[in-house]
């Protein structure tokens, strides 16, 4: 048996606002984010897509597989004149462990250069 087959995973309804600014602009604004645990890593905020400025992103063709989540789909963003490539993803069909996660979306935070903000 292999170390990641021990991950213990966690998905809990995050009970308070978080958003998300990138380049000086809220992109993300929800009272219904998701937290996903995977084992030692830190949580993630899962947004759901219509709390997301998808206006701001475009879909790209980069993929990812995640033996907890299933594939990966990314989306590039730009505010103003910042662009970041492939800087938000969503499992659009998870595994079904994963299923709750389904229709959100999730950032990363290093690229954005900034922090969930929460309002607990």
């Amino acid at each position: 048996m292999n170390k990641s087959d021990n991950i213990k995973i966690v998905i809990e309804q995050a009970n308070w606002g978080v958003s998300v600014s990138f380049n000086g602009q809220v992109i993300a604004d929800t009272t219904q984010a998701i937290l996903y645990y995977e084992g030692e890593r830190a949580a993630v905020y899962y947004f759901p897509r219509s709390d997301v400025r998808m206006d701001l992103c475009n879909k790209t063709m980069h993929k990812t597989q995640c033996r907890h989540k299933g594939e990966a789909s990314y989306w590039d963003i730009t505010v103003g004149k910042k662009y970041l490539e492939n800087a938000l993803w969503s499992y659009e069909e998870p595994i079904e462990s994963a299923s709750k996660i389904k229709g959100y979306i999730a950032f990363y935070m290093d690229k954005l250069g900034t922090t969930y903000i929460e309002n607990r």
